[in-house]
Formats: C-alpha cells, structure tokens, sequence
C-alpha cells in the first residue's frame, strides 16, 4: 500500500513515528519555495516536530517553482513522507524514523497561480521559507503582475504586494521570510532584490513602507546531509519492513543546524524552534557560519587530496583508517580552530569539532572525495587562505597538517587538458577527472617540470589567493617536502605523517 493519510491507521511498525489525527486540521503558517530535501529534511522536519509537541500548530504550503517534476506523489500521498535519519552521536550510532506530515499541500506555479495568491490572502500565513539555489536570489527584471512571475524574487514580492492589498497594509500581517540559500547575508541579499524591484514596478509608497517596515527578512543558516532517497535495495529493505510504499521517502544524517538571524519577536513568530536544539535564533550567526565554514568545510578541503591520494574513495572509507583519523583530529583540533578568524569560546569550538569528526564516521552517508574536490582552488581560496594566514598571524611556526593538504592539493592538480576542455589527473594508476575553473592554469603551470618553481609561482599568484603565500615563513619549503614525500612513494603513505 502507498502511504497517505487514510493509510496510516493501517501501518504497524513499532520504531516508526506516525502523525497524530489533529495535526492535519492545523491552519497553513508557511509558504515555502521549494520542495528539495533539504527543505524536506530540515525546516519541514523542525516544523513537523514542534507541530507533535503541540508547539507551532502550522503547516506548510509548498510551492513548486519550476517546470520540472510534478506533484503527482506528494497529491497521492497527501503530502506525506518518511525521513529516515541515521548517524553517530557521541560515538553511538542512532536512528530515526519519522513520518513527516508538515506539508499540507503542494501547488505549482506555472498551473496554480492563482490558489498561491489566495494563499498570501490567508491570515494565518505568518513565514515564508525557500532554497531555490544560489542563482534563485538574483534580480530579473520583470513585471511582478505576469501569472506567475519568473524568478523566486518576483513570485515572492507578487506574494507580498497580494498580501498588503488584502488587509489595506495593516503593520501585523507583515511576514518573516526566512531563505535558506546557501550565501553570505542570504536575507539581505533577498530583500535588496525584493525592493529594487518593487520601484521597478512602480509601487505604490505605502507598499514599499509596509515592505519595509512590516516584514522580517532573515538571514539563515543550514547544516544537514540529506542525500535524498534511499537506494532501492535499502529502500526495498524498509518499505517491506514497515508495510508501505514511499515515493517520497528521504535519508538524512541525525546532525540538524537551522541557525536563524533574528530577535525575541521573531523567535516567538518561530515558536517552533522551541521543538529542538537544532534550530538557533540569535541575532547573530556568523558564529555559525565561520564554525561551519572552517571546522567542517575547510576541514574537508585540507584532507580531501590527502584522502583520495592515500586510496580513499569516499570519507567514511578514510575515517575508517587510525592514522588518517589522527591525521584529521590534529588538523582540525590544533591547527584549524586556533586559526578561526573570528572570537569563539573554545568550548564552543571542541564541541562542534567533535560532532564534525562523529559526521565523518556516519556509515550512511556515502560522501564521495572526487566530488568534494569540485572547484577545488576556489574552496582552499575562501576556505583555508583565510586560516593559513591567520595562522601566521598568530606564530611563525608551519603548520605542518595545512602544508601537507596544499601539497596534496598541488599534487592533485598536476593535471592535464583533453579533449572538449576536460582536465584529468592520475594518482594511484587511477585516471580522475578535475572539475575546476583554474584547471587551464593549473595545466599549464605544470608544463615546467621544476616542481620547485611550479609550488613557488602558485603559491605566489595573488589572482589566486588574494596574497603571496611564498612568503609565509617556512611554508613553501614545508610545502615542498611533503609534495616529494608523495611523489616518491607513488602515493600518499600516512604513516609518515
């Protein structure tokens, strides 16, 4: 049988979570753009749970934004699916089996126009939510009045311009819209579009008062693997044990960060914070941001040459390895938190290292090196540049785990051009594929085969790294030594770390 909401009464499975009866007679609180998991696993998650404790009480209208896909499974499923979230916490393995019911319906765009107006009509409609991708916030300029409008800031201010005409601009029906894009100042960045394009439109001034002044544009923050549906022999394996079928169903680690930029008024309008730890309304979350950026991301980025260079295909692999593991605990532990351009209680910091390293060990996450090392030069650029020089900052001593990542990640681009602009590397008698937008420079650079000019003219290149890394004490012998320490043995040997 499919899951859907008459269905339920007759699923039996002891480990599963299944939504009480009153929840589906909950009024609609949120818009949400967008119907990708990590909505679904995130947002949609934290509202489903607050809505069980009796916390929020709201439920969420999803709009489908593009011409792709359909609907049809979230109609006949009546907008229910199955999260199954597994990982480790504090060296303990944990599972989750939700059955989600947060979404109240699905309407699309392109079709259904009209009913998403008739949504912004809604008094019960307090927040708005959307992840259309990085290139959804963007300006297009256009006539906001169009059935639908073209692009997420259009629909969206066509949503508000609705809004303040249905309740003749009344300062309490303003609403908090909350995007969880992944870029710097994501709210801000949606706002000035939003107004730009409300003058472009000729507005009329008490319209763009109440924009203004009525509603809450916030910047966010979102933390969660979720890699999407399970595969189908695991799907298969779970939807045989608890007796139904989901076409729906998503996988998602047990970590959850929602870090929300915002104050005590907005955090009583997102009661359902209240519901878990996960979500964090503070008025600042750049605390959040540079945790995540250099703790997870710029660890990632240092150790992903060093990974695939010693055979592993994916973290999990990697971490499964004793010296690899001392390897990432000294990167991350002594050599990249102190370097945090940013004021953190170390507390604070060992903490969320801690829960980094737990999400490495996740044997459900099949997180593969090769696509880590996508635009590779761009992430040690804004990930690890930033700690390397604030490392020196600090002290004249190398770090000795950063030299040994760029040199890994100098080994890695030792690549050449191909056919139809394709960049290929070779390491361990494996041909890889390189997918970066410096691979032309990096080809070329290593024509010459003095390794030791190729390491000096890139690590002095400031197009590259906005600064001149050759002279950082120590760094480019250190660099040096352990690019031929790989090169001699062919590959990586972690013991000799």
């Amino acid at each position: 049988m499919i899951l859907s909401k008459y269905n339920l009464k007759k699923i039996n499975a002891p480990a599963l979570e299944l939504p009480g009866e009153q929840i589906f007679d909950l009024p609609e609180k949120v818009l949400q753009f967008g119907t990708g998991v990590l909505l679904r696993g995130l947002p949609d998650y934290f509202i489903d749970k607050a809505n069980r404790n009796k916390i929020f009480n709201g439920r969420v209208v999803v709009v489908k934004s593009t011409d792709t896909g359909s609907v049809t499974d979230f109609d006949k499923q009546d907008g229910l699916y199955t999260i199954y979230s597994k990982g480790i916490e504090n060296g303990t393995e944990v599972n989750e089996q939700v059955i989600c019911s947060a979404i109240s319906r699905v309407l699309s765009a392109s079709t259904e126009w009209a009913a998403i107006l008739e949504v912004a009509r809604d008094p019960n409609l307090q927040v708005v939510i959307s992840n259309t991708t990085e290139v959804g916030i963007k300006l297009v300029k256009e006539d906001v009045r169009k059935h639908p409008p073209v692009s997420f800031p259009g629909k969206l201010l066509a949503v508000l311009y609705e809004r303040y005409k249905a309740f003749n601009g009344s300062a309490d029906t303003g609403l908090v819209i909350i995007p969880t894009e992944l870029i710097v100042d994501n709210g801000k960045k949606l706002e000035a579009i939003v107004l730009e394009l409300a003058h472009l439109n000729k507005l009329e001034p008490e319209f763009l008062d109440w924009l203004e002044s009525s509603n809450s544009f916030c910047n966010s923050l979102v933390d969660r693997i979720v890699p999407g549906r399970p595969d189908k022999t695991l799907s298969d394996e779970l939807e045989a044990k608890n007796g139904y079928t989901d076409n729906l169903s998503i996988m998602a680690e047990t970590y959850s960060l929602w870090a929300i930029e915002g104050d005590e008024k907005i955090a009583s309008v997102l009661s359902f914070a209240q519901a878990d730890k996960g979500v964090v309304i503070t008025p600042d979350i750049e605390l959040f941001r540079e945790l995540k950026l250099r703790l997870l991301n710029g660890t990632h980025t240092l150790s992903c040459a060093v990974a695939y260079l010693s055979g592993f295909k994916t973290v999990k692999d990697a971490m499964d390895d004793e010296q690899f593991t001392k390897f990432i605990t000294r990167l991350m532990l002594d050599e990249i938190m102190p370097a945090i351009p940013y004021q953190i209680d170390e507390a604070v910091a060992t903490d969320f290292a801690n829960k980094v390293l737990d999400r490495f060990r996740n044997p459900n996450i099949r997180h593969e090196w090769l696509s880590i090392s996508m635009q590779y030069s761009t992430k040690i650029k804004m990930r690890v540049i930033p700690l390397l020089l604030n490392h020196y900052k600090q002290s004249n001593s190398v770090p000795e785990c950063m030299a040994l990542g760029f040199a890994a990640f100098m080994r890695f681009m030792q690549i050449k051009g191909g056919t139809q602009g394709q960049y290929t590397g070779t390491a361990n008698n494996v041909v890889y594929k390189v997918t970066d937008t410096q691979a032309e420079y990096f080809s070329r650079v290593w024509e010459n085969a003095d390794i030791n000019m190729v390491i000096q003219n890139v690590l002095k290149n400031k197009d590259l790294w906005d600064a001149d890394l050759s002279v950082l004490p120590g760094f480019k012998d250190a660099v040096i030594e352990q690019f031929n320490r790989i090169n001699a043995n062919g590959q990586l040997e972690l013991n000799a770390i």
